[in-house]
């Protein structure tokens, strides 16, 4: 298998490592350079010629967009994948409307990138799952990710085995305001789908959440007030199931066990579906406990074997990731 060239260009230097750390991953793919901006992305791109190049759009000097026109001039034949915090219909059509072949929404880059890559060096389009409305933006085809949307539906909260679909997702945010973004759409998409969501964060990031749906027209007070949301502390949750600074697995499950009950009580009389967002092992991690964090992943990814549940975790790339910790930080970035 010939080698596949790759320009990475993110002006998060976080985010490009855990890019080039994604990318690999995959046999072939070698890392030729990084940029940090738009123009230093053109430069790069006019030299070197790489055949994939992996470009941010909210770029310093030269914005992704504007890169990319004139990157399409220079380098014609390099094929490009937008990684973008912004999931707006509109933003992935212009950005297609380029010539690029793929779009990931960044708090979905865990889960989307290699995929994407795959999709586009065969001469397919990648869609992300990310989009506001992605099904609408996807030409014949394409291949569109199969991430939670609000025309999804997650399966009923029943004990013991099933061949549904669970997920346990683990993101990786390049700063606060992406981490806010993630969950929002998390939680929205799964209220959209009709299931009862727990959150658990800090009050923090649980206010900025709450005020980003408000904008985005969700009355997710409502949904608290009905229970089909609960928002709990992290570091309360924490301390019912640590025990000598590591999780206690019994604890754990009871306290998971009381808490998907809980949230499926509001859906009397129906299919209970839950969907959990959180940030548990990213406090510890961010902590120092970093063989506690993997513990409590590996617990979520037992949880979902338990019920039918969609979870989501979300850790702050610019607090976490740290190159020492990259064989943890591989441990927990799986699926189950």
């Amino acid at each position: 298998m010939s080698r596949v060239r790759v320009l990475v260009v993110d002006d998060h230097e976080a985010f490009r490592r855990f890019i080039c750390s994604t990318l690999g991953k995959k046999p072939g793919l070698e890392i030729v350079a990084e940029a940090a901006d738009g123009l230093e992305a053109v430069q790069k791109a006019e030299e070197l010629r790489p055949d994939l190049i992996v470009l941010d759009i909210g770029l310093p000097g030269l914005n992704g967009i504007e890169a990319a026109r004139q990157i399409r001039k220079l380098s014609p034949d390099s094929k490009i994948i937008f990684l973008s915090q912004e999931s707006s219909m509109d933003t992935a059509q212009e950005a297609l409307a380029l010539g690029a072949l793929g779009y990931v929404v960044k708090t979905y880059a865990g889960t989307e990138l290699l995929p994407a890559t795959t999709a586009i060096l065969e001469g397919r389009q990648f869609i992300s799952a990310g989009l506001s409305d992605y099904h609408s933006v996807a030409p014949s085809g394409s291949q569109v990710a199969k991430g939670l949307s609000g025309s999804e539906t997650l399966p009923p909260l029943l004990p013991g085995e099933s061949n549904r679909t669970r997920r346990h997702q683990v993101e990786f945010y390049p700063d606060d305001a992406a981490f806010v973004a993630g969950f929002a759409h998390f939680i929205e998409a799964a209220l959209k789908a009709g299931s009862s969501v727990i959150v658990v964060a800090t009050p923090s990031h649980r206010e900025s959440v709450i005020q980003r749906l408000q904008g985005r027209g969700v009355d997710i007070v409502a949904a608290i007030e009905r229970g089909c949301c609960v928002s709990l502390d992290v570091e309360e949750i924490l301390s019912t199931f640590m025990k000598n600074d590591l999780p206690d697995p019994i604890r754990f499950f009871k306290v998971a066990d009381d808490l998907i009950a809980t949230a499926a009580r509001a859906k009397a009389g129906m299919p209970a579906r839950i969907s959990l967002c959180g940030e548990c092992a990213p406090m510890l991690w961010a902590q120092g406990k970093t063989d506690a964090a993997v513990q409590v992943e590996r617990l979520c990814n037992q949880l979902t074997k338990r019920y039918e549940i969609d979870i989501l975790c979300g850790f702050l790339l610019n607090s976490v990731y740290r190159e020492e910790d990259k064989q943890t930080f591989e441990k927990i970035h799986i699926e189950p």
